[in-house]
């Protein structure tokens, strides 16, 4: 739901947007999705989305129609120039392929094409599976991955950029920053700017702008 929110969103600001990997989850839904977006300001706009978000509703996956409360972690990463550099050792990395899981037809399905690469000393993970060759995920991820070393190395001597790491390091459950609850009532509440609103399908529908400008006007 909040894979759609954010693609729907990224289509009514006229914001490109690539899905880079997506993993589903045993049972339903997603376990996890990542996506790059762009456009102007759009980290700017997208960076307060980091936290964790609530949602309580039926669950369509109950035959006994009970609420469920389920929770999901976001993090939002920006993108460095290319003049931005980083030395990254071959030795530090942990690089894995296995077989895509999403839509691509049966030449991704069946072939190791999906890159796992795993940054040892920072413990940092990176997976992409969008393209059909292997090198290409591989090439993929290691420009996502390159993006986070820098934003970590960066965080170290700089104030401002070491929040951003927070941030991303702080996500746990039970510190929701955004609440959407369909059931017994209808509301969603931004718990930063306690922004509310008795429409949640139009947030969900991907109406954020409301929300996310009421989070700018706190800082």
């Amino acid at each position: 739901m909040l894979a759609r929110m954010y693609q729907r969103y990224c289509e009514a600001n006229n914001y490109k947007y690539q899905i880079i990997d997506s993993q589903d989850g045993e049972e339903a839904g997603l376990k996890s999705f990542t996506m790059k977006v762009e456009g102007p300001y759009v980290y700017g706009l997208l960076k307060n989305e980091t936290g964790v978000h609530r949602l309580v509703r039926i669950s369509p996956f109950d035959s006994n129609k009970r609420r469920h409360t389920s929770f999901a972690a976001v993090s939002v990463t920006p993108e460095f120039d290319n003049d931005v550099t980083i030395d990254i050792n071959e030795n530090d990395l942990k690089i894995d392929v296995y077989h895509s899981s999403g839509a691509g037809g049966q030449s991704v399905n069946t072939s190791n094409s999906a890159v796992r690469i795993t940054h040892l000393p920072t413990k940092t993970v990176v997976t992409c599976q969008n393209e059909r060759s292997q090198l290409k995920n591989k090439e993929l991820a290691m420009k996502m991955l390159k993006n986070k070393l820098i934003q970590l190395e960066i965080a170290k001597n700089n104030e401002k950029l070491n929040s951003l790491k927070s941030n991303d390091l702080n996500i746990n459950f039970g510190s929701q920053i955004r609440n959407y609850i369909l059931e017994p009532y209808k509301l969603v509440k931004d718990t930063r700017s306690n922004y509310e609103t008795t429409n949640p399908n139009s947030i969900l529908d991907g109406n954020l702008n409301e929300i996310i400008y009421s989070i700018l006007r706190l800082k």
